[in-house]
């Protein structure tokens, strides 16, 4: 891949991670390949396991043993970090790329008040007085919508509430106005009410700032209001990739569609119970020897090709901007065919 005239923040080719257990390699990221442009929201999707957070902590350089990064690039404004010594990482990191992490009730320091935790964030990149770094705190907590930012900055974590605690870690995030803010699951222990008012926030700096950001979640809501674009992961791996609107239209892997399909809705409840998922994610130290999904999967399972075949990744729709799905049936699920066990090459 290669940027074009594109504006590509990040790059990512062929990155694989893997896990050392007793119990053997975790594979826990395949091979997985993306981009992001300048200013564009895009979701990461996926049952829990899937890969996702081992996915970004793998981008932003902080895999911890048992784990390593394997093979591949990644490429942050043209410059592959992959590459990166430790300390060129640390300059890197909270500068041009930030990570909000998942869990807004433990990831701030309880001993530290809010001021001070931003004021580090800020202090660590810039070259400016303790002073100035305060009144950039205060500036930072009213971008986010604390409310009285001036009076707050002195409190301590457990001063705040859920929703304010996420709203420090965004703050803490774009305290040096970075480029890329991957955000790992930032509205799973909120309200809905605040997860609403938490993505309007991120939606009016992406909008201000033209920064982009890569949200990972499973909650596939969200999504839909905040995401460009979506990248749907499973045992590892990308299996579809597609413009968010396309792909609520129309799913060309059969994982997305169960997916989809999982997600509450007022009119599927009145006919009956929630439709799920049948079985459970591969083992990603033993996966299997076709498509990780086919034991799950209405269209594939029991099919040779799907046991024995890893398939590859197929364009459908549009050419210019394609959906892209590892699917042995892709082409013909976007068709709107489904093919019969005969023409499948059935058992």
């Amino acid at each position: 891949m290669t940027a074009g005239a594109r504006d590509l923040v990040l790059d990512v080719r062929d990155l694989e991670t893997n896990y050392y257990t007793q119990d053997g390699v975790v594979k826990a990221v395949r091979k997985v390949s993306l981009e992001i442009e300048r200013g564009h929201r895009v979701g990461v999707v996926g049952e829990s396991g899937s890969g996702k957070s081992a996915l970004a902590l793998s981008i932003i350089g902080l895999i911890e043993p048992p784990g390593r990064v394997v093979g591949g690039s990644v490429f942050l404004n043209g410059r592959d970090i992959a590459k990166f010594s430790d300390r060129q990482l640390q300059q890197v990191r909270g500068r041009t790329i930030s990570l909000v992490f998942q869990d807004p009730m433990t990831a701030l320091d309880p001993v530290k008040t809010i001021g001070a935790q931003i004021a580090e964030a800020i202090l660590r990149h810039r070259p400016i007085g303790k002073r100035a770094a305060r009144r950039n705190a205060v500036a930072l907590l009213r971008d986010v919508e604390v409310p009285h930012a001036d009076r707050r900055l002195d409190d301590y974590p457990h001063q705040y509430s859920g929703g304010m605690r996420q709203r420090v870690l965004i703050a803490i995030a774009l305290a040096n106005e970075p480029d890329l803010v991957i955000a790992d699951e930032p509205t799973t222990a909120l309200d809905v009410t605040t997860q609403a008012q938490v993505l309007d926030v991120l939606d009016g700096l992406v909008t201000e700032r033209k920064m982009a950001v890569m949200l990972i979640t499973h909650n596939l809501g969200v999504v839909a209001d905040f995401c460009d674009r979506v990248f749907v992961m499973y045992a590892g791996r990308l299996v579809e990739r597609a413009h968010a609107d396309d792909l609520f239209a129309r799913q060309a892997h059969p994982y997305s569609e169960a997916l989809l399909h999982s997600v509450p809705r007022p009119d599927r409840l009145q006919r009956g119970p929630l439709p799920t998922i049948p079985g459970f994610p591969p083992s990603l130290v033993h996966l299997p020897p076709g498509c990780p999904f086919e034991p799950r999967c209405p269209v594939g399972h029991g099919l040779e090709v799907c046991r024995t075949q890893v398939p590859l990744p197929v364009a459908v729709g549009d050419p210019v901007d394609p959906v892209v799905a590892e699917c042995h049936f892709a082409e013909e699920r976007w068709s709107g065919v489904v093919p019969s066990p005969a023409s499948r090459g059935g058992t």
